[in-house]
Formats: C-alpha cells, sequence, structure tokens
C-alpha cells in the first residue's frame, strides 16, 4: 500500500463482520422475507452498521469478512478449527444479501482469500496507526485484544464494552502485549487450537504474572507444582505452534484489495436508491418508509442540496409586534397558515397563577414574531393591551381547524384558561415527539435544537439572569425579550419539521404520539384545571398528631442509643451503630465507611430496634413535611383546591409523573399514609370515585408471552396467585395453604421486575437454593414466561429498546454498557418496561375514552386524579350509580388482550374510603 500523507488524527473504523455473523444470527428471532427467506442475521447486521454510523465518526473504514477456503494456519496447523461446525443453511443464505447491503450502508466490504478477517483488520490497524491514524476496531473476539495500544481501541457493539489498554488489562488481566501468550496457555476451542490443559484464565495470569512472558513460564516450568505444572510440561512442544496461531498477523500483503486508504477506504454516504431495493427484497418496511420519507423531504439523491446551517445563518426575520397594523398582518399569516407554532411568555412555571407576558408565533422556519403586552419597568415599551390581543386571538386560538404546534402545549393552554380561552386545534407538541421518539434523552428546547438541528439556543437565564438577582420576564428589555421569545416559536416550528417525519414514517409511533400522547395532554389539562378538594383541618389535626409521635420517637431512639444524637446524621448514626452498639456491618461506601442508607437500615430493622426506631422516625418526617404540612400551603386561593401538574414526558416506560403536589409518592402501606387520603374529599352531595385495573402487569405478561398455563388461568378467571402456587408446590388449587399462596404470589411479581435468585430468597427470608428451586419450578410450569423472557433480553441488546404491545419505544441505554450492575439493571427493566409501559398505555386510553364519555354525555362527572393504574372520579350523587357501571366497561374496552381486563370500582366520601 502506497504512502499517504496527511493522515495525522484521522480516523480509521474496522468492523470484524465474520464476528457478528453468528451473533447476529443467533440474537434475531426467525425473521422471514416477503420470499419466506430468513433475514434475522441480514437485519441484525445492518441494524449494528446503521448505529455505529451514528455513534463513531471517522473519514475512512471497512467491513472486513472471512473469505470461503483454506488460510496459511491450515498450513501450519491441519487440525486448526477442525472441529468448528458448518455454517447452518438460514445463515449461508443471508451471506450474499449480507454483503449487498453493507456496500449499499456505504462501507467499503474486504474479503481476501487465504487471509483471516483478524489479519486484514490487524495489518490495517498497524499500517494506520504507523501513519499517525486513531483506530477504532469493532469486534467480538478475545483475539484482536492483542492489537490495542494507544492508537488502537476495541469496541464490542453488542455489549457496548470499549476497550482500551486500561481496558484489556481490566478484562483480562494481563496488557495487550501479553494476550497472545494468555491466548496460548488457555487455548481457544472454537478455533480447537489447544493450550495448557486445566489452565484457565486465573492460572495463565498468575503465571504471566509471576514470570512475565511465555518464554519465561517456560523456562520455569520445573518449578510449577501439582497437576497443573505437569499439564504445563507436556504442552511445552506445542506451545510455539499455539502462539503462532493465536498471534494476528499485522503485516499481511494487501496491495490487490487496499491501494491507499483515500482511494479504497474513504467513509462514504448511504445509497438511498441501493437500499430501497435492500429493504423491498427483505421486507423490512420501517427502514423502506425511512427511505421513502427523505426522498420526499430531501428529493432524489442526485439533486439533495446542501444541507443549510442553522446558527449563524442570517436567515432569521423577527418581528416585535407593537402596532395593529403589524398584528392585523400576522394574524392574516396564522389564519391562512396550515400550520402555526405558538407560544406564551408568562410571570410564572405554576400554570394556575401564571399571568401572560407576551405571544410569540411562527408560521415558517426562520420567520416569528413576538407581540409584548404586559412589559413593566421605566422602560416599558410601546405595546398592544393584553385584554385585546387576546380578544382578537380568541376566535383563532379555539379553533379546531386551525392547527397549532408548540412545546409542551399543555402549560400554555392552562395559562390561557385563566383568560377565559379555550385553547383547540393542537395539531402537535414537540416534547411528546421527542418523547416518542427517544423517550431516555431530555426533552426541554435547550437539548432538542442542540441534538437535532446542531443550534445552541438563547437561554432563559440570558436573557433573565440567575439565582437571587433574576429578574421577571415581565421586566426583561423589550430587545432581548423578543428575540428570546421569538427563537422559540422558530425553533419549535423547525422541530417539528424535523422530528415529525420520524415517526409519521412508523406506524405504531405514529398511533401511539397521535392516538395515546396527543389526546391525554388534552385530557391532563382538564384533570389539573379540575383539582381536588382538601380537607384542610384533617391534615392540621395529622400533623399534630405526627409531630407527637416524632418526639416520641426521638426519645425511644436516644433510650436505645443510650444518649442524644442527631437522627439525621449518617455519621453520628454510623459510630452509634458500628462502634457504640457493635452492630453488623451490611455493607459499605465507596469510600469504605459503614452504610447507613435505607437499605441496610431495612435489614438492620429486622434484628435490632434502634434502626427500626429510626427508619420510623425518618418515615413520620417526610410524611409530615411533604404533605400534611405541605399540602394546605398548596390550596390555591381562587378555587380552594389542590391543582397537581402531571409530568407526561419524564418516565422512559410511558407512565405520568406528577409534581407540586406528588400524588404517586403517598404511602399506602402505613396508617399514616392512608389517612393522608383520607383528606382528599369530596365537596357535599358528591362522592369520590376510584377504579383501577386489576393485576393489570400480571395479565399483560400473560398475554405478551403467550404462556398457555397462564393465559387459561386468567380466562377461567382464577386467583393467578392460587393458580401458581398450585403449580410451582404441584397440589391442586385445593390443597395450597395461605403461606404458599404468599410466595407464590411475591415470585409472580417479583418475576416481572426481573427478579433473581437472591432477590427472592431476600424477600421471603429463604435459602437462596430454596429460591431458586421456586424459580425453576416456575419456569418448568410456565415455559412461556421462560422464553418471553430470555427472547426479550436478547431482542433488547440488538435493539437498543423494547415494546409495548401498542408500539411505544422504551429505550435502555445500558442493556449494552460495560457497567455490570447497570447492564443487569437494565436487564430486568427490559424484562418489566412493556409490561409497565403497556399498563401506561392502557390507562391513558382509559384516561382518554372516560373523559370522551363525560363530554358526550353531558354530565357532571370530573376526572380529578390520575395515580399509576388508577383513575379517581368526582362524581355527584345522583349520576353515581351510571359511573359504577359505565367505567369498568370503558377502561376494559380500550383494548383486546389475549386475556379479559378486569377494572374495580370503588366509591367513598374520601379517597380512602373509595377503595
Amino acid at each position: 500500500m502506497p504512502e499517504e500523507q496527511n493522515l495525522d488524527g484521522k480516523t480509521l473504523l474496522l468492523v470484524d463482520g465474520s464476528s457478528y455473523l453468528y451473533r447476529a444470527y443467533h440474537a434475531m428471532p426467525d425473521l422471514r422475507g416477503p420470499d419466506g427467506g430468513p433475514t434475522g442475521a441480514l437485519y441484525g447486521i445492518i441494524n449494528m452498521l446503521r448505529r455505529m454510523r451514528k455513534e463513531v465518526t471517522a473519514e475512512y473504514s471497512a467491513c472486513v469478512f472471512d473469505a470461503k477456503g483454506k488460510t496459511f494456519r491450515d498450513d501450519w496447523y491441519p487440525q486448526y478449527k477442525a472441529n468448528r461446525p458448518s455454517m447452518p443453511d438460514d445463515l449461508a443464505r443471508q451471506i450474499e444479501p449480507i454483503h449487498v447491503a453493507v456496500r449499499s450502508l456505504g462501507w467499503p466490504l474486504l474479503m481476501i482469500d487465504g487471509v483471516e478477517a483478524d489479519d486484514v483488520i490487524g495489518t490495517l490497524a498497524k499500517r494506520a496507526e504507523a501513519r499517525g491514524m486513531n483506530v477504532i476496531v469493532s469486534t467480538g473476539d478475545k483475539d484482536l485484544a492483542q492489537l490495542v495500544t494507544d492508537h488502537v481501541t476495541l469496541i464490542n457493539t453488542m455489549t457496548n464494552e470499549k476497550l482500551d489498554r486500561e481496558g484489556v488489562v481490566a478484562k483480562f488481566g494481563v496488557p495487550p502485549e501479553r494476550i497472545v501468550d494468555y491466548l496460548s496457555l488457555i487455548g481457544d476451542t472454537v478455533d480447537n487450537v489447544p493450550g495448557v490443559e486445566k489452565c484457565g484464565p486465573k492460572t495463565a495470569i498468575k503465571w504471566l504474572t509471576q514470570f512475565g512472558t511465555l518464554d519465561g513460564i517456560v523456562a520455569h516450568a520445573d518449578e510449577i507444582k501439582g497437576a497443573v505444572g505437569d499439564n504445563l510440561r507436556r504442552a511445552l512442544h506445542f506451545l510455539p505452534m499455539a502462539r503462532k496461531l493465536v498471534t494476528v498477523e499485522t503485516d499481511c500483503d494487501l496491495t490487490e484489495h487496499v491501494t491507499s486508504f483515500a482511494d479504497t477506504l474513504p467513509t462514504r454516504p448511504e445509497s438511498r436508491e441501493e437500499l430501497r431495493d435492500v429493504f423491498t427484497r427483505h421486507g423490512f418496511k420501517t427502514w423502506l418508509r425511512e427511505v421513502e420519507v427523505a426522498d420526499a423531504v430531501e428529493g432524489p439523491e442526485t439533486d439533495v442540496p446542501p444541507a443549510p446551517t442553522v446558527e449563524g445563518d442570517g436567515a432569521r426575520e423577527y418581528d416585535t409586534v407593537q402596532t395593529w397594523e403589524q398584528f392585523d398582518a400576522w394574524l392574516e399569516k396564522i389564519d391562512h397558515a396550515e400550520i402555526t407554532s405558538f407560544d406564551t411568555e408568562t410571570t410564572s412555571l405554576d400554570p394556575m397563577v401564571a399571568q401572560i407576558v407576551g405571544i410569540s408565533i411562527a408560521v415558517e422556519a426562520g420567520k416569528a414574531a413576538y407581540i409584548p403586552v404586559a412589559h413593566h419597568g421605566p422602560d416599558a415599551p410601546v405595546q398592544l393591551p393584553r385584554d385585546e390581543v387576546l380578544a382578537k386571538l380568541k376566535p383563532w386560538l379555539e379553533s379546531r381547524d386551525k392547527k397549532k404546534v408548540g412545546q409542551h402545549l399543555k402549560y400554555d393552554e392552562q395559562v390561557l384558561a385563566n383568560y377565559g380561552i379555550t385553547m383547540d386545534g393542537i395539531e402537535h407538541d414537540t416534547l411528546l415527539q421527542s418523547y416518542v421518539l427517544e423517550s431516555h434523552r431530555p426533552h426541554d428546547m435547550d437539548n432538542l435544537a442542540l441534538r437535532h438541528l446542531g443550534l445552541k439556543t438563547i437561554k432563559y437565564e440570558d436573557v433573565a439572569g440567575k439565582g437571587a438577582s433574576q429578574i421577571g420576564f415581565d421586566e426583561v428589555a423589550l430587545d432581548k425579550a423578543s428575540e428570546y421569545a421569538a427563537e422559540d416559536a422558530d425553533i419549535t416550528l423547525r422541530l417539528h419539521q424535523t422530528l415529525y417525519p420520524q415517526i409519521a414514517s412508523e406506524v405504531p409511533l405514529d398511533h401511539v404520539y397521535r392516538n395515546i400522547e396527543v389526546p391525554t395532554s388534552r385530557v391532563l389539562r382538564k384533570m389539573e384545571r379540575n383539582g381536588v378538594l382538601i380537607d384542610v383541618e384533617k391534615l392540621r389535626v395529622q400533623s399534630n398528631e405526627i409531630a407527637t409521635r416524632l418526639v416520641e420517637l426521638e426519645r425511644q431512639a436516644y433510650d436505645l442509643a443510650g444518649g442524644e444524637f442527631n437522627l439525621g446524621s449518617p455519621k453520628q448514626i454510623g459510630q452509634i451503630f458500628f462502634e457504640k452498639l457493635e452492630l453488623p456491618v451490611v455493607k459499605k461506601t465507596p469510600s469504605g465507611a459503614p452504610s447507613t442508607d435505607e437499605e441496610v437500615l431495612q435489614k438492620l430493622a429486622e434484628d435490632y430496634p434502634l434502626p427500626k426506631t429510626i427508619l420510623e422516625h425518618r418515615g413520620l418526617s417526610k410524611l409530615k413535611s411533604t404533605y400534611t404540612d405541605k399540602l394546605p400551603r398548596m390550596v390555591n386561593a381562587s378555587t380552594g383546591r389542590v391543582h397537581t401538574n402531571y409530568a407526561q414526558a419524564v418516565a422512559v416506560t410511558g407512565r405520568l409523573a406528577s409534581n407540586d403536589p406528588n400524588l404517586q409518592n403517598i404511602p399506602v402501606r402505613t396508617g399514616e399514609g392512608r389517612r393522608i387520603r383520607e383528606a382528599f374529599i369530596a365537596p357535599p352531595g358528591h362522592k369520590l370515585v376510584s377504579a383501577d385495573y386489576s393485576q393489570i402487569e400480571l395479565r399483560i405478561m400473560a398475554h405478551i408471552s403467550g404462556d398457555e398455563a397462564l393465559l387459561r388461568a386468567f380466562k377461567q378467571g382464577e386467583d393467578i396467585h392460587r393458580a401458581t402456587a398450585s403449580e410451582v408446590f404441584s397440589v391442586t388449587p385445593l390443597e395450597v395453604s395461605n403461606d404458599q399462596r404468599r410466595i407464590a404470589k411475591v415470585i409472580n411479581f417479583g418475576l416481572i421486575y426481573g427478579m433473581s435468585s437472591f432477590g427472592l430468597a431476600s424477600n421471603l427470608g429463604i435459602t437462596r437454593d430454596a429460591a431458586k428451586l421456586y424459580i425453576d419450578r416456575y419456569f418448568a410450569r410456565y415455559p412461556g414466561v421462560a422464553a418471553y423472557m430470555e427472547n426479550t433480553r436478547t431482542s433488547a441488546k440488538m435493539k437498543g429498546y423494547v415494546e409495548t404491545v401498542f408500539g411505544r419505544r422504551l429505550w435502555l441505554p445500558e442493556i449494552n454498557g460495560g457497567n455490570g450492575p447497570r447492564r443487569q439493571a437494565a436487564e430486568r427493566a427490559a424484562i418489566n418496561a412493556p409490561m409497565q409501559g403497556t399498563a401506561a398505555d392502557l390507562i391513558k386510553l382509559s384516561m382518554i375514552a372516560v373523559q370522551k364519555w363525560i363530554e358526550e354525555s353531558g354530565i357532571r362527572t370530573r376526572m380529578i386524579m390520575q395515580v399509576h393504574d388508577e383513575l379517581v372520579l368526582e362524581v355527584p350523587d345522583d349520576e353515581l350509580s351510571d359511573v359504577r357501571k359505565r367505567l369498568p366497561e370503558l377502561m376494559c374496552g380500550v383494548a383486546q388482550l389475549k386475556v379479559p381486563l378486569v377494572a374495580e370500582v370503588g366509591a367513598g366520601a374520601n379517597w380512602e374510603e373509595a377503595h
């Protein structure tokens, strides 16, 4: 390969295609194309390569495969790879389509007769490094760890593992330059390279640490005692050949195949024309729609214009509307626009009290306007009166035909409601678009603009200041306020134009966005506006009672500790626990000190009174500060009610969150927590009605897994925990004891959260062996569940996400992470997320259906809260019978699963009584 210039700092990305073939083949389900041919490995390879292109920027690249036939290693050692089975027919049929797809994706493909892919990669990596380049090798082959240097790094897209020099040492226990010696000792069963019998990684590391190199080990072979020493001495004659076989060659003659990096290996863009053919032929409909959308947006590849520069491109035209003439001109624009981006600037983040300071609008990218209506201060600008502006805008705002887009329009709806305006025509919301596309990422406008438009936006702090010196937006100088506000509307429109085509190209995502998330936002706005009535006096009484109990618990803790201490100080608690009382250390902090976190207190509380007392004190203190003291202060002066805020784009699973107050975290397993719910009351002449799905996640597990025994139990209306106990303990349902049912209940709920035998043992207070036996029996009786779990883990690792029944994508960024605990947590989440996410979809669909019924029937019933799988309504007494009848019908009718949905309804004078 001839010398090249100016390669310093450039990056070469080499993909070991052969190492991924089998992994993709075994990882993917048995996918089939329109002609019935296998496509799983093809799908996996395409997905991996496209993902890598997004994550790694490289000027030069190649995807390298093994060629058919023998290599020089077969001449050295005829038994080389002799035990490797022939390629499965279904995989062999996909090789040629894979090669076509690789080239269509813009990857140079190398497959050189007589030379293994490892040796091609080693040769290219060595030559690139010699020319000042950085090299990234994507592989799942441990042999290539020997190539790692300060400029050569390995990554594994299947596990998200990255190996630099330190990473090699951490993984293998030896540095890269000792990997060949290490492999020679332990051998390679896949390639049929025998090492030293019974010499595993630990022994190899021990010897290399002691003697330095393989040659050092050979020289001191007589000093190594025991059976393993005998095995070493028996292998001495073969070790030189083993070393030769596992050494990656770095000086192969590639002249005929790689003339130069610039000529042969430049990174090229995808060919949409070729990919269209690949995706059509093999039935990859989602990817095909992406190509079609790209063609529609950008035109044919030959006519693709250069990408516009967003930041500093001088294409912005922002108006500050201060005259009626300007206002009328913009009203005309938005009245005839296909869609208008809309935003308000206000005095508060609390929409129930926020006052409008100004309004911004945009109808095309780069062109927007800000209408100031309530700026104050000594330099207050000339501006149109707020009431008159809103009066003129009201017909447009309330028109269903005038389509609007915004960023978190639920807030703007609430603010406009303060002025008697019911906003309609909400067609799109960029916050929800981002949430549906990438639930695991931030959805604020600053992040979205940077991520999707390459644009750094003006931040609120840039115009209003920070901290104590921050001023209200109504005091911001008009020129700064106008630029900031108009940019908001402009960027929102641009984001919509970028994000929505991605959603529209995939039918399941478009369904989740248009039929679940957008209408849910409207329902939430109404629920927030309705609010809930609070018995303030009851909360004051409870607060005083808790205060008295806290004093008692403090005295009790002092007596148990033998002196006073700060119950909120981990340091003092640690000294008393582990130095004074000599309690056992459960776990340690990263610094090595004994931990006193919640988990430790829970464990110690099982056997010792002081930790139990501290736990009770903590729980009551939080209850008092968060609810009994705070809720009365949160009552809105105008409505006399508490109005929570529902956050729709927070939980990756699709679940709603609430804040100010947080209704999701009210403890219901303690008497004090349940009494908090007694303070949520119905007004005179009304009842609170609670409706929630029964065992919803277990029912979804039965539907998703398709397990026959689970499906049968639910269809026959059996007690699912008793049915499980019957299966696990091999007794009839009538013979199941209460303790057996309790264990089965823990297993049922534990396994859908990915609980291990260790977790089950801890939860039930039994040995790990007993817990493992229960789990093994469970999976033996419910093989469909076991298969679902295994397939889900595999699919999640390939795709990076799992899906709900309705097509919501639940991203798991840690599923291929290098950190063990985080990866294991992601694997557990992969099992549960489809169930929790589907439950979230179902409750949202229920809210939409119930609200539609309320509005169409004209009843006075109001939906006031949504907590987990529960809906809470405020119902006039004369409508109670009808509501109790219709609620379960509506909730169970939003979807047809393989098992019946069941919704349980209760009513009472307060929230607790309604359960």
